[in-house]
């Protein structure tokens, strides 16, 4: 378990595998690949034929590895389902969070499907969807009830993950509880949520800060609590930086949204559609 402590996100490059359950979905798709013309020309492509996706598989129920290594959760689905409309195969490479946009700036994946919150900084560098609604929680653990708002948190430890949008909103709540004369928080950054909550498992942290489906999900396990849900809610986009990929990807949204595969898809996760008509943000000078 990596921790830092309040520091810049790292260039971390290392890709730590590509999950086991992935060789099955290449094959499947692969036989549908000689039924259909890719929609995307290999030239824009990292690997011709292939849709290679960057993610991080520790936000159940959002994207998960099983307990044999299967990719499972709406983020993975989504991806699965618009490769397949593209008549591409499908490829998902795990990575931490940091190491998401240098590496889709370097050309090692096609796209980011990790919801990458929406921020004007990225806007500068990414093309980016809109496609989900998602807003941060603070979870404690059970039977904590120290913690109903976000003031309760001055002078506590807590945890997020490090390169996210938690990160940058938690940093400015601190910000924010300087100027008022509260006490600053201590802030730990792991490099993904599995960790962030084993160190508040682990009494290193007295919150652990993530977004709402995935405190929820550990809240209905009975196993923290979701002590705040709603704050600072922003939409998560899909990224990339090639246009001929994004607006291919566009478009098989918008045809999942037409025939109601997307909403399906969405409801079935609780999760609330962001608004727009899943066009692509052009890059803002």
């Amino acid at each position: 378990m990596k921790q830092h402590h309040d520091t810049a996100p790292r260039g971390n490059f290392a890709i730590h595998g590509i999950l086991a359950g992935i060789a099955l979905l290449a094959s499947a798709f692969a036989a549908q690949a000689q039924d259909c013309t890719p929609r995307i020309a290999d030239e824009h492509l990292v690997k011709a034929g292939h849709l290679l996706m960057a993610t991080s598989p520790t936000l159940p129920p959002m994207a998960y590895a099983d307990s044999e290594g299967n990719l499972k959760g709406l983020r993975i689905e989504l991806g699965v389902e618009i490769a397949k409309r593209l008549c591409l195969t499908p490829e998902y490479i795990s990575i931490e969070y940091a190491a998401m946009v240098p590496g889709l700036q370097g050309g090692r994946w096609d796209l980011i499907d990790a919801g990458l919150f929406v921020t004007p900084a990225r806007r500068k560098i990414l093309l980016m969807i809109p496609y989900e609604n998602l807003a941060i929680s603070i979870s404690t653990n059970s039977g904590d009830t120290s913690v109903t708002k976000p003031e309760d948190l001055a002078g506590k430890t807590v945890s997020t993950d490090i390169g996210g949008y938690a990160e940058v909103k938690i940093k400015e709540l601190n910000a924010e509880f300087k100027q008022r004369g509260l006490p600053e928080m201590r802030i730990s950054l792991f490099d993904n949520y599995a960790t962030v909550y084993q160190a508040l498992r682990a009494g290193q942290a007295d919150a652990a800060v993530s977004i709402d489906p995935v405190a929820k999900q550990y809240d209905d396990r009975g196993e923290f609590t979701q002590a705040i849900a709603g704050m600072y809610p922003t939409p998560g986009s899909l990224a990339m930086v090639s246009p001929e990929v994004a607006q291919a990807v566009s478009d098989a949204l918008k045809e999942m949204k037409a025939d109601g595969t997307f909403d399906r898809l969405m409801s079935q996760y609780g999760v609330n559609p962001a608004d727009g008509d899943l066009s692509y943000l052009p890059i803002e000078n």
